[in-house]
């Protein structure tokens, strides 16, 4: 039977969909419950990764260091995860997060850049924690620059390489097709994170596991950024109907969800009108707050903005160009407007 490793996201992805806002309590409750019933991973920091609390992501309500120690006072078995974007976060932000508490890193660059995680990702080894290579917007490229990259990631001393679908737009098929083609190459496990902006996260999860992927990651009530992620709850019934096996306890796991998570929602996770733009138009999830907010300053409808930035293939941590963009898009209305009107 296939082990499947699962890594909860919740309180990183998941930060997203509360504005960063997670108090300390809520985090160790979080942590302790997806440690009871027998998560592997649980990653933590603020949504956009180590020092990720900025004007342009959005501030945290406490450091990334606050919420690391937090979860550690009570995680005794599962690996407590951070995740790192370089150029946001910097080598001494992995330093003060090992010596926090957290023992693996997962490294996040565009899809065509793993080269500039190389350093980050030698670091952690040397640090002693696991390295993950973290390949987002996956969709953008075809499998061969994603086989060409996940080897990048593989040589600089990855434990693990994920294929990232951050925008919610991979179809089943094209999951199977790059997931497939990555495991054939590396000799290192393979991992998938999807979002669920077109309905197809866990769907194209299971796809994933089918191609050969070992990893996969989930949040609880599939909280997360755009129309959310992956459901770990109901991830870890599918997996177990198929006969997949996880160290993930099926009825404790359905309790943290309803009992712990669900009451800390801010709104149910689901799929709006702008979230399944991003997954049409293959945007980065995390952009959703950032362009309802630029819509609403402009009088603008969201799904325009969204459509745009889709165009000009905008990629994660240019989150604040989206009001330059919006802008740009209001005074060509403007001009619009003003000629016909003439």
């Amino acid at each position: 039977m296939k082990k499947i490793h699962i890594l909860d996201t919740t309180l990183r992805d998941g930060s997203h969909a509360v504005s960063h806002q997670f108090t300390l309590e809520q985090v160790k409750n979080v942590a302790k419950g997806l440690e009871d019933a027998g998560i592997e991973y649980i990653e933590i920091t603020h949504g956009d990764g180590l020092a990720g609390s900025s004007y342009n992501y959005g501030f945290s309500l406490f450091s990334d260091e606050d919420y690391i120690k937090a979860a550690a006072l009570y995680l005794k078995k599962s690996k407590l995860t951070v995740l790192l974007l370089p150029g946001i976060g910097v080598k001494e932000d992995l330093e003060k997060a090992k010596e926090a508490g957290a023992q693996v890193v997962r490294v996040a660059t565009h899809v065509t850049e793993a080269d500039i995680g190389e350093q980050h990702i030698g670091l952690a080894k040397k640090l002693g924690m696991e390295a993950f290579g973290f390949l987002m917007m996956s969709h953008m490229v075809d499998k061969k620059k994603i086989v060409e990259q996940a080897k990048l990631f593989e040589s600089y001393g990855a434990d693990v390489v994920y294929i990232t679908d951050s925008a919610g737009a991979m179809l089943p098929e094209e999951t199977k097709e790059k997931i497939s083609a990555v495991c054939e190459n590396l000799s290192v496990p393979v991992g998938f994170h999807a979002h669920n902006n077109l309905s197809l996260a866990v769907a194209n999860s299971i796809e994933a596991v089918s191609a050969g992927a070992q990893y996969i990651d989930c949040c609880l009530r599939g909280l997360g950024a755009g129309a959310g992620n992956t459901q770990t709850e109901v991830l870890v019934g599918v997996l177990k109907k198929l006969g997949y096996e996880t160290s993930v306890d099926f009825y404790k796991i359905m309790d943290v969800a309803e009992k712990i998570l669900e009451p800390i929602m801010k709104r149910p996770q689901i799929i709006n009108n702008p979230s399944l733009v991003i997954g049409y138009a293959g945007v980065y999830s995390s952009f959703l707050l950032h362009a309802q907010k630029a819509a609403e300053k402009f009088g603008l409808d969201v799904r325009d903005i969204l459509i745009e930035l889709g165009n000009r293939k905008m990629v994660g941590g240019q989150e604040d160009m989206i009001i330059d963009v919006a802008y740009e898009m209001y005074n060509n209305l403007q001009h619009d407007t003003k000629g016909g009107s003439g």
